[in-house]
């Protein structure tokens, strides 16, 4: 891209090829799991269960020069009103306001997807322009011409941020990923309308949103959207193409994710029943099933985190609503005015 050559950060471990410190780099999890005592070591890991799992192992890949090149090309269009430092050679904008503002918390959870083949194709249509990654958590291969934005300063990030404020001028991206990002901010809409402004005319968004997900943190998760929800998010702002279930969000992916986490929140004796039922067994009416062990003794956790809805209860303290709850009730109002004269003139 731009007369460089793509920079690949990890490579799926063999035996041959394996390496310890790459492998417990990549494998976040692997390292809190031999340090709770449930593996010896990280080739221990590889043996039993990470070469089955395909898992990758980190690459001594250095991608400060390439990363130089792109925040010099980046620097005339960074905002002028955002502060931020240099920190390892990565743009850093989170600022303790905006960390209280977006309740941005430390983490040790690792946030990787890899690039699907509409990612790869943006990407390589605009190798001559910029496409930024708006939470593009670690990536393992690193493009010159793709802005990896962050709020976790990973060796593949290179600028800082929440998606909330864009520290980028407007109209000056040819395309844009938001992937699995959305539900892990507290203002979906703000972030959207963020995207949308740093797109250029005639830009290209590829989002992708969880509908049916179970609850995952990085470091928090907060809205998941159905398809209408998805369009929601956009519509007012950008000419909506399509709306669509790719591959990796395949209706497969939910059932799997859900009854794959349930049975890991079991003992294991209910574990070892549950994963002998049959799926005519589950496929019935739900309240008689409330009773079987498989149900009641599910943790609290795990009932949050797969749970089907939440509940909410609160009290009102305060008399003076926040602006945005006013400009909220006028808009109501105002809808259903519209919605009564309508109703007339139909009649």
């Amino acid at each position: 891209m731009n007369g460089h050559s793509p920079i690949m950060m990890s490579t799926e471990a063999t035996s041959e090829n394996f390496d310890e410190r790459g492998y417990l780099a990549q494998n976040g999890d692997v390292a809190r799991a031999i340090k709770a005592g449930m593996f010896a070591s990280a080739w221990d890991h590889f043996v039993k269960t990470g070469k089955q799992e395909g898992r990758r192992q980190r690459l001594a890949a250095s991608v400060a020069a390439a990363r130089a090149r792109k925040l010099k090309r980046l620097e005339p269009h960074l905002r002028t009103d955002m502060p931020y430092r240099v920190v390892d050679g990565r743009l850093d904008f989170l600022t303790r306001e905006l960390r209280k503002e977006t309740r941005i918390a430390d983490t040790q959870n690792v946030s990787a997807n890899p690039y699907d083949e509409e990612m790869i194709r943006l990407i390589e249509t605009y190798k001559d322009g910029l496409v930024l990654d708006c939470g593009a958590g670690r990536r393992d291969i690193y493009f010159e011409n793709v802005v990896n934005y962050e709020i976790v300063g990973y060796d593949s990030t290179d600028v800082i941020g929440v998606g909330e404020h864009l520290p980028f001028e407007s109209n000056m991206f040819d395309a844009v990923f938001s992937i699995a990002v959305l539900e892990h901010v507290r203002d979906p809409f703000r972030c959207a309308a963020e995207i949308a402004r740093v797109l250029k005319r005639g830009g290209e968004l590829y989002c992708c949103i969880p509908f049916l997900q179970p609850l995952h943190g990085f470091p928090h998760h907060y809205f998941n959207a159905t398809p209408q929800g998805a369009r929601r998010l956009f519509e007012d702002l950008l000419r909506i193409e399509s709306v669509t279930v790719s591959r990796a969000m395949h209706p497969i992916w939910a059932l799997t994710w859900i009854l794959r986490s349930w049975s890991e929140g079991l003992d294991e004796p209910t574990r070892n029943a549950f994963l002998n039922m049959q799926i005519k067994d589950l496929v019935v009416a739900p309240e008689p099933l409330l009773n079987e062990p498989f149900s009641d003794e599910l943790s609290p956790e795990k009932q949050s985190e797969l749970a089907a809805g939440s509940i909410v209860k609160a009290v009102k303290e305060r008399t003076d609503l926040p602006v945005t709850a006013r400009q909220d009730t006028s808009t109501l109002s105002q809808a259903l005015k519209d919605w009564a004269w309508r109703l007339v003139r139909s009649r």
